[in-house]
């Protein structure tokens, strides 16, 4: 009893876990935020943004300063596919940007099963 939530993440209603969708590695509950159980990697964002005035010469390069902004990566710590990107402040948590009502999702995934579809 599984329902596909994004393009590498997926809900098993029966254990209520996330679960990797490619490796199938359980996560975490899914009744927390899944970022969780995921591995994570802090970019300095001049990494992915490199500077497109020299540094030496300029204060403002066009690259985003580290100091008030950070890219955090997240991976499933069993086949290492990238699950999400977030920019955020330094010091500000990982956003919880998707929680459902797991209660509801099974009786619709039993709906569906009884209707055939």
């Amino acid at each position: 009893m599984r329902t596909n939530m994004t393009e590498y993440l997926a809900i098993d209603l029966k254990k209520e876990t996330w679960v990797c969708r490619p490796c199938n590695h359980e996560i975490g509950s899914a009744h927390k935020n899944y970022k969780e159980g995921l591995l994570v990697y802090n970019r300095d964002p001049r990494e992915i943004h490199k500077p497109i005035l020299d540094p030496k010469l300029y204060e403002f390069t066009f690259a985003p300063d580290p100091t008030w902004c950070r890219i955090l990566e997240y991976y499933c710590p069993s086949c290492g596919i990238q699950v999400e990107v977030e920019y955020l402040p330094p010091g500000h948590p990982p956003t919880h940007d998707m929680e459902f009502d797991i209660d509801s999702l099974k009786e619709r995934y039993l709906t569906r099963k009884e209707q055939g579809v």
